[in-house]
């Protein structure tokens, strides 16, 4: 097991890269906020490449021959959070790696930071962002919502006591990082309680106003 202290963002005193060559945009929203929807639409019409920090430490975990997998594994079952230095570590992987196998220079990463010291790690030793693209619904949507995916998601914590529990640590953990972006001038902030296509319209418009613009495909006439 590689030793946490060893890893790039326990190491480095300033980041990898730099945010002239490499776009980070962090994407934050309390569950059911709506974040993978507009993810998706996102990748499709900007070419960005699409991180999720949970679905990386998942497939980690299973990956035959992976040097964090049986520490994720252990941290996953007692129920604690895997050391950001990890979480970080895989963040940047999958950047390297998108960066040799599909030239991408636009990241997304979603549900990430989800606390101050994540967020101020990451900036410090990879990238810092560009901005936090923040989904703001109101506890009764998203609950609602849940609910409501809940009926077919099938996913354990789609019940009313552990979406309860996970709105408490968003506001708890993850607000404090929404907050000291945005008094750094450094937060998107969109409606989400509107309907998913109007929440796109306002997140097209928003983030154009910072220079990202969808990506134009052209098509060349063969005779």
């Amino acid at each position: 097991m590689p030793a946490i202290e060893n890893l790039g963002a326990s190491t480095r005193t300033s980041p990898l890269w730099s945010p002239d060559s490499i776009t980070v945009i962090f994407v934050l929203g309390g569950p059911g906020a709506g974040k993978g929807t507009q993810c998706t639409k996102l990748v499709s019409d900007y070419g960005f490449k699409h991180l999720s920090a949970g679905d990386l430490l998942r497939e980690e975990q299973d990956r035959p021959g992976s040097e964090f997998g049986e520490m994720i594994k252990t941290y996953i079952k007692e129920g604690t959070i895997v050391p950001m230095e990890v979480t970080i570590q895989l963040l940047e992987n999958a950047m390297k790696k998108a960066m040799e196998t599909e030239n991408k220079s636009l990241f997304l990463i979603d549900g990430f930071p989800r606390k101050l010291d994540q967020a101020h790690a990451f900036e410090r030793s990879v990238v810092p962002s560009k901005f936090t693209l923040f989904f703001d619904a109101s506890e009764e949507v998203m609950l609602e919502r849940l609910l409501r995916r809940g009926e077919t998601s099938g996913r354990a914590d789609d019940n009313i006591e552990s979406i309860k529990k996970r709105f408490k640590t968003f506001v708890d953990t993850s607000m404090p990082v929404v907050d000291e972006f945005e008094k750094q001038g450094r937060v998107v902030k969109v409606d989400a309680v509107q309907e998913p296509s109007k929440v796109y319209q306002d997140v097209q418009e928003k983030i154009k106003a910072w220079g990202v613009e969808p990506i134009s495909l052209k098509f060349v006439q063969t005779a």
